[in-house]
């Protein structure tokens, strides 16, 4: 049988934190950084970052009506440790990855194990290949990216077979082929393993590939047909049979791609939902002005946490170890966004714009 203490007591016992922090208060430097509290066992309870951290730290001496959460996270606290840094980003990034590293029984945590997928086409092959990509980018050519799922990533790459016969083969499988495989047969590739495609010709529809999926689907399309025009002019019908066919099937595709009405070149969108107690936000991936998918996450947090500021967690610590593109979109505001924005924007050497949706009214982008 468990047995709770009466808030009361929960509100004694919280003097024990209290008097750890007070001990260590004048020893802490007015500096930016994090802050770690630790109980009796060595194991991290909490991170927090503070833009001057006796500052902040006074406020959990000071303040005496502290969230029942707060109260039993310092009741059980036995130790503090800080580390300084040399500005609030540093530390709003190194927050970031010590949650998720020791995912601290009183922090918002995302649990996010798993890398997305990406699709990949390597330019330094002579016979480049497209494929679904997880982890390190350590080989030279193109990351599209990120999909929500390995099926937005398989989708895409069908549709790319479908248009421009790339092949998706294995090195080892290609050097062997003596005759192409069922790919060549119903037409989801040139069949460059034994030589049914010259290497410029096959080179050309692989750039092609590479600005289809850019979102110049447009500038694709012009092209075939005047490749399409010249095959006919000159009477070579079989290439302009197989060009007809590609338009054909860039139609079908550009008629249900799930191109997004709000124009978002390079954009994440973050919606929050949070009723008893749980939370669930799902991100959307505009990439190219294309929906790449959509993937859930249910953060832990304590039940009485407002969504404002699991959304705030939440884009710390996903942010922590991806790709952040050029504009974020959240479903509601969130205290820090100004510093999140400038935070992720030296991360990425490039401008991060985080804006809060307004329903509505449709999002254009430039």
């Amino acid at each position: 049988m468990v047995f709770k203490l009466p808030k009361k007591e929960v509100m004694i016992s919280s003097e024990i934190g209290k008097e750890v922090i007070k001990k260590e208060l004048p020893l802490i430097p007015k500096l930016p950084g994090i802050y770690r509290m630790l109980n009796d066992k060595g194991e991290i309870l909490y991170v927090g970052k503070a833009k001057n951290l006796p500052n902040r730290l006074k406020s959990y001496v000071a303040e005496k009506n502290h969230i029942i959460r707060t109260d039993r996270m310092l009741a059980q606290t036995r130790k503090l440790e800080i580390t300084t840094t040399s500005n609030e980003s540093e530390a709003l990034l190194l927050e970031a990855n010590l949650i998720k590293k020791y995912k601290p029984k009183f922090n918002i945590l995302l649990r996010d194990d798993k890398s997305f997928p990406f699709i990949f086409i390597g330019n330094k092959d002579k016979w480049p290949q497209i494929k679904r990509h997880r982890g390190k980018k350590t080989k030279e050519g193109f990351y599209f990216g990120p999909f929500a799922s390995a099926g937005s990533a398989n989708w895409t790459i069908k549709m790319i077979q479908k248009i421009f016969h790339l092949r998706v083969c294995d090195d080892s499988v290609f050097k062997n082929r003596e005759r192409p495989c069922i790919l060549y047969q119903i037409k989801r590739c040139s069949g460059p393993c034994v030589g049914y495609v010259k290497k410029d010709e096959y080179k050309k529809t692989v750039n092609d590939a590479i600005e289809f999926v850019s979102g110049k689907s447009r500038k694709i399309q012009k092209s075939l047909s005047d490749q399409m025009e010249k095959a006919s002019n000159d009477l070579d019908f079989e290439k302009a049979v197989i060009l007809r066919d590609r338009i054909k099937s860039l139609n079908i595709i550009q008629s249900s791609q799930r191109i997004n009405e709000a124009n978002l070149i390079e954009a994440d969108v973050i919606g929050g939902y949070k009723e008893s107690g749980k939370t669930c936000i799902q991100v959307f991936f505009y990439r190219s002005k294309q929906n790449w998918g959509n993937q859930a996450f249910f953060p832990k947090h304590d039940p009485d946490e407002k969504l404002s500021e699991i959304l705030n967690s939440f884009i710390s610590q996903f942010y922590e170890n991806k790709n952040v593109p050029s504009s974020i979109i959240l479903s509601e505001e969130i205290k820090e966004k100004i510093l999140i924005e400038k935070t992720l924007t030296k991360k990425e050497n490039k401008q991060i714009n985080i804006s809060i949706a307004k329903k509505r009214i449709k999002i254009k982008s430039s």
